[in-house]
């Protein structure tokens, strides 16, 4: 129980960050903030304190920035919708570059103790792809199929995201300057996954303040690309939305079972733990909020972008109903999500 608390508190401090940054900018920019909420549904607590209402609602997951004329239209001078395109899209993109920064903040405290993964070889499985195409240990994979390697994980998100394609991989042999290797994994029916037959050294500590800052925006950046390239193995139908899609029920187990693994290690263990996590969620919800759809912060964006170019505003009550409706599909998706996560406890 007492991890699973803990994985709700996590969750709504990284929705915390996502409003605040919403809140202060609305503030910084004159709007009226009429309530601050985290949570969603009746609320449990709540008081006053000027114009706003600050309120914690029952159900641990989602939040919101109210702000005055957001969705219709005001005269009040300290309407969102009354002050300027430039101000109305600061505010509502800072809500997931509040994500992104807290996930580099958490990624230097990772990256600090746990270090970064090196893309050098150890060893190369006999009979496999890789051996036959020339790869030895010591061997640094610089590329794969044009695309830089910062990492071991490059490579077998790679090759797990491009599952049976033939790849190309630049390598650096010590000693031996640079070469290419084409290598086309094998599958294998025992692991139900396709191998190339590499396995590398593993983590790295970071040598100076700038490696560090290096490899933790390289860990936000790897959090960004693989939550866009999951949601393209979705669509192309090579994963089944149970296995890539979790929904707060199902973070929320994830997260209190490796917190529980922690704690046994020790107060180090849990430190790093709640560490990786705060990254991996507070970018990917960061991500999934600036996705063009409606009642989204993308979605938002997409309006103000608009009415950027062509000079005026759209129809607030038009723009409106489309997040409206918006709303309802989210809302449809996430009990079917919550149905998913529940199916999986059982």
């Amino acid at each position: 129980m007492l991890n699973i608390l803990a994985a709700i508190l996590l969750f709504g401090f990284i929705v915390l960050i996502h409003e605040l940054g919403h809140f202060l900018f609305a503030k910084l920019s004159g709007i009226c903030v009429v309530e601050f909420s985290i949570g969603m549904g009746p609320r449990l607590l709540s008081f006053k304190k000027g114009e706003t209402r600050y309120s914690i609602k029952i159900l641990p997951f989602g939040g919101s920035c109210m702000m005055l004329g957001e969705d219709d239209a005001q005269d009040d001078p300290r309407a969102f919708n009354s002050k300027s395109v430039g101000a109305r899209i600061a505010v509502i993109a800072a809500g997931p570059i509040f994500n992104f920064i807290l996930a580099f903040l958490f990624a230097l405290v990772f990256v600090s103790h746990v270090g970064h993964d090196t893309p050098v070889l150890r060893s190369v499985k006999a009979d496999f792809p890789a051996e036959a195409a020339g790869l030895l240990a010591g061997d640094r994979i610089l590329k794969i199929d044009g695309r830089k390697v910062t990492a071991a994980r490059d490579v077998s998100w790679y090759l797990f995201s491009h599952p049976g394609k033939e790849v190309v991989l630049r390598y650096e042999r010590p000693g031996g300057g640079i070469r290419e290797a084409v290598i086309l994994p094998q599958y294998l029916d025992e692991q139900g996954t396709y191998m190339a037959g590499i396995e590398f050294n593993g983590s790295e500590s970071v040598k100076s303040p700038v490696q560090l800052a290096y490899y933790s925006g390289y860990e936000v950046k790897f959090c960004i690309v693989s939550t866009f390239e999951s949601l393209g193995m979705l669509f192309r139908k090579q994963i089944q939305v149970e296995d890539a899609v979790a929904g707060p029920v199902g973070i929320t187990r994830m997260v209190g079972e490796t917190i529980g693994e922690g704690r046994k290690a020790g107060a180090a263990a849990v430190v790093m733990s709640i560490s990786y996590w705060i990254m991996v969620l507070s970018s990917s919800l960061g991500i999934m909020n600036l996705l063009p759809l409606p009642a989204l912060d993308g979605g938002r964006l997409v309006f103000l972008i608009i009415e950027l170019l062509r000079g005026k505003p759209i129809d607030p009550q038009k723009e409106g109903m489309v997040h409206l409706a918006g709303m309802m599909v989210l809302m449809t998706l996430m009990v079917l999500i919550l149905f998913n996560d529940i199916r999986n406890l059982l």
